[in-house]
């Protein structure tokens, strides 16, 4: 895990440079609120700069035997108008705050469902999960702490300083010079905490993605007894967060006892040298009193601008981390309803397809070419691990082909619009995933303007109605998280109703009947046969027996199509195909 740190901290040190423009750029869409905001605060910090002043004022009334109702009604005023106004300007701009993080997140979520699959095969879940809630979080903190209360730190800092130079000189080079000390202790610690800080983040991101881990195979887990050594590697990744966690505690630590030792001498020193001018004669009581309340404003700020340091440092590591994905290419936006233009089917062409996951990985299709006809079905059978699947996944055009040629309806997949290309394409994945949520939910979310009518047509399709009929609450029946509360039969056929609730041109079933009984298998063929009859049927079976009545079978083997024909002219020509149907009791060896 050290060197994962290490990695994705070098990786994240490219943008710190720019990280600020980032920070102004979220700020921006909020300038009327936080111009607003930052004026309520400014003013009633001026009204807090002149209690001092009405201190004095109270004391030589006092000293003097004046009328003290009109300096204490002031100085009553000035307490009243201070507390309301930098009330007011702190819940705008922690309104504001909230709105940054509600538009980051909304940003972020946008990005990462529109990611390629490609780049999200890459990244870990429950580090993306830390980054939209986690991550964000911390930018509310770097736009009402760090930055507006900054600006309302270093007005206050100088403000202080004029009064305190009114009142006296030579006590101010006393405090400045102090001052000093304490830039100088910030500014070598400083970045230090921003390291720290990026490395915490980035452990905190590790630990949610181990976690996640555990939580996605919870079942196994369980089964296999596992759950001890799940918890400490959990324990590992928790220990790692809190370690970086803690070296950030340690510098900010380190900083707020230096920039306390300052202020302490800061405060004893003017003390001792006021104190003498005060013995001697030239300095009042009273000035004196006015600039130790004056030196409580300025380490106020000081102490303020200290702590927004380093609350910038996380929220720039934050924003680090959050580009990380910003900057990923993603896909084009697709709407909402993506009716296909034509309903009638179409065919397929691979041409020469070449296809690698990554650079260092082995080829997945090596120079595959095969034709699937419009209307009809089609089967891809084979050996694990022949590349079957991934001629979906290029289809849907979820990853591109390092070479050749895809074609759908005669027609280049890279010329489609995306949303044109995958309206006209039904997809049931191998694992047939269902979401939380209701029965009726998952059927219509690939085709959320489906009617009552067709939603009944789907399910007796599919041979769900039965299953309908005994839910408690009927299709608004909720299914549980990940479809827990169904059997892996009856996710496979929701997610084929739903996949038909598309009215697709190319249906794409990848082991659609891989966890049906025999009963269920057949009447699912029935159906598969009569939507071939309809539309284009591209189905990948290990089951050969789903498959026997297909209009053309294609075999595959390491990456490239090796035979295509009928059942029985597969049996009779090619060896593997025979020896697969043998295996299953298909023909005899």
């Amino acid at each position: 895990m050290e060197e994962v740190l290490r990695g994705r901290v070098r990786l994240s040190s490219l943008g710190r440079r720019s990280s600020w423009r980032p920070l102004f750029d979220l700020v921006r869409p909020h300038k009327r609120v936080l111009l607003l905001g930052g004026v309520f605060t400014l003013v009633g910090s001026s009204a807090g700069l002149a209690m001092p002043i009405l201190a004095k004022s109270v004391i030589d009334a006092f000293g003097k035997g004046g009328d003290l109702a009109g300096p204490i009604l002031g100085l009553s005023v000035a307490v009243l108008v201070a507390a309301l106004l930098l009330g007011a300007g702190r819940f705008l701009l922690e309104r504001m705050g909230e709105g940054i993080v509600l538009t980051s997140r909304m940003s972020l979520v946008d990005r990462i469902l529109r990611l390629r699959v490609a780049d999200v095969d890459r990244l870990k879940p429950g580090d993306l999960l830390s980054r939209v809630s986690s991550d964000t979080t911390l930018l509310r903190a770097v736009c009402t702490d760090a930055l507006a209360s900054s600006v309302n730190a270093i007005f206050m800092f100088l403000g202080a300083v004029v009064l305190m130079a009114v009142i006296d000189g030579l006590l101010l080079m006393v405090t400045l010079a102090v001052v000093a000390l304490i830039g100088l202790i910030a500014a070598s610690i400083v970045p230090r905490i921003g390291r720290a800080s990026l490395q915490a983040q980035v452990a905190l991101g590790e630990m949610s993605s181990v976690l996640d881990r555990a939580l996605q195979a919870f079942r196994t887990v369980k089964a296999s007894g596992a759950e001890s050594r799940e918890i400490a590697v959990v324990g590992v990744a928790a220990a790692e967060a809190r370690d970086r966690g803690v070296a950030a505690a340690a510098w900010t630590s380190v900083t707020s006892v230096g920039t306390w030792m300052a202020t302490q001498l800061a405060f004893l020193a003017v003390l001792g040298v006021g104190g003498a001018r005060v013995a001697n004669g030239s300095l009042e009581i009273s000035s004196l009193v006015a600039f130790l309340l004056y030196m409580f404003y300025l380490v106020s700020p000081i102490g303020t601008l200290i702590e927004n340091l380093t609350q910038m440092q996380n929220g720039l590591a934050a924003i680090i981390r959050i580009r990380e994905i910003s900057e990923l290419p993603s896909e084009p936006p697709i709407p909402e309803t993506r009716e296909p233009e034509s309903t009638d089917p179409v065919g397929l062409v691979f041409s020469g397809v070449v296809f690698r996951y990554g650079e260092n990985r082995s080829i997945v299709h090596n120079q595959v070419d095969f034709e699937v006809p419009a209307g009809g079905m089609t089967a891809l059978v084979g050996p694990s691990g022949a590349g079957k699947s991934t001629v979906f996944g290029l289809i849907e055009r979820f990853y591109e082909p390092q070479a050749g040629r895809i074609l759908i309806g005669g027609r280049d997949i890279r010329e489609w619009p995306l949303s044109e290309l995958r309206a006209s394409l039904g997809y049931v994945e191998q694992d047939a995933p269902v979401l939380a949520g209701t029965f009726r939910e998952n059927l219509v979310f690939g085709a959320p303007g489906a009617t009552e009518e067709e939603i009944a047509h789907a399910v007796a399709r599919t041979r769900l109605d039965d299953l309908v009929a005994r839910l408690p609450e009927g299709l608004d029946t909720p299914v549980g998280h990940r479809g827990v509360l169904l059997s892996g039969g009856e996710r496979q056929r929701v997610a084929i109703a739903r996949a038909l609730l598309r009215k697709p041109r190319l249906l794409l079933l990848d082991e659609a009947t891989s966890q049906l009984d025999a009963v269920n298998e057949l009447r699912l063929r029935e159906v598969v046969a009569e939507v071939a009859r309809e539309t284009t049927v591209l189905v990948i079976a290990h089951r050969l027996s789903t498959v026997t009545g297909a209009n053309r079978i294609i075999l595959m083997e390491a990456g490239r199509v090796r035979a295509y024909g009928t059942h029985d002219e597969l049996v009779d020509t090619d060896d593997l195909y025979r020896e697969l149907a043998a295996t299953q009791f298909l023909v005899t060896s």
